[in-house]
């Protein structure tokens, strides 16, 4: 009877650490933190960039890093080819982009789940100081540099086409910073592109001015996979309490080439 009694208790002793074991696990599986990764044009001030210490930053960068942390989530950056950005985020190489990224009807006829707009933007102008160009009306005969994939290359194949067919030369380069760099050497004469980014590479590059002339309105916005709303709602959530707690206006201070008038939701 002792022997049985002993080899009862020993074998309810056995279930329980397996029954605590399990639990354990359990446990170590609902605590693993999700991971969110932000897919960035990473050659886009002030809005996404390679910072000086080698770290991705910029207002979205920052925004997105502190909506990960009220979630609980671990925060990624992946630099996606912004011409190939959609495929790369149906691939799940990315779970969205966000950067600076103009809403588009076409994506949302395509089936992406896009979030409020939360930037107004409009396309300027960059040239030389010094420049015969005041306004787009001297275009003619010019040759002007755009970025490849941006919104300000499907207005000038669209709404602007008449515009583009007076340019001498319409360059399409990869990158904003190719399209400084051909300005800068004289391979052409300006670059149409989002005000932010030309206000931006103008402060921190003497000898560029920005022309003060509106070409195009568009918003910026989110875009996440189809079938993705849940996570667009988190993430709308956690920018909600951003704002509502003033780290949204904190983030936005850094970064004085973002005018906060442009800000939708500081401006509500």
């Amino acid at each position: 009877m002792k022997r049985l009694f002993a080899f009862v208790l020993a074998l309810a002793m056995v279930c329980c650490l397996a029954a605590c074991g399990s639990k354990d696990n359990a446990s170590s599986v609902d605590e693993e933190k999700k991971t969110f990764i932000m897919g960035i044009d990473p050659e886009y001030p002030p809005f996404s960039y390679l910072g000086d210490d080698g770290q991705y930053t910029g207002f979205d960068v920052e925004v997105c890093a502190a909506a990960c942390e009220l979630l609980g989530w671990d925060f990624q950056v992946f630099a996606v080819n912004w011409d190939e950005k959609l495929i790369q985020l149906d691939a799940g190489e990315c779970d969205c982009v966000w950067s600076g990224m103009t809403i588009l009807d076409s994506m949302k006829e395509a089936g992406y789940v896009i979030s409020q707009p939360y930037y107004d933007n409009t396309q300027v102008l960059l040239v030389k100081e010094g420049s015969d160009i005041t306004s787009s009306a001297d275009l003619a005969g010019k040759r002007v540099a755009v970025m490849l994939g941006t919104s300000g290359e499907a207005m000038l194949a669209g709404d602007l086409a008449d515009l583009a067919a007076s340019f001498a030369d319409l360059m399409i380069c990869n990158s904003f910073l190719s399209c400084f760099t051909e300005l800068g050497g004289g391979s052409v004469d300006a670059v149409f592109v989002d005000l932010p980014v030309a206000a931006a590479y103008a402060a921190n590059n003497p000898g560029f001015t920005v022309i003060n002339e509106a070409l195009g309105a568009e918003q910026y916005g989110i875009a996440f996979r189809s079938g993705d709303k849940a996570l667009c709602d988190a993430i709308e959530g956690a920018v909600a309490e951003l704002v509502s707690n003033g780290t949204y206006a904190e983030i936005a201070a850094k970064y004085t080439d973002i005018s906060a008038d442009n800000l939708v939701f500081l401006n509500k």
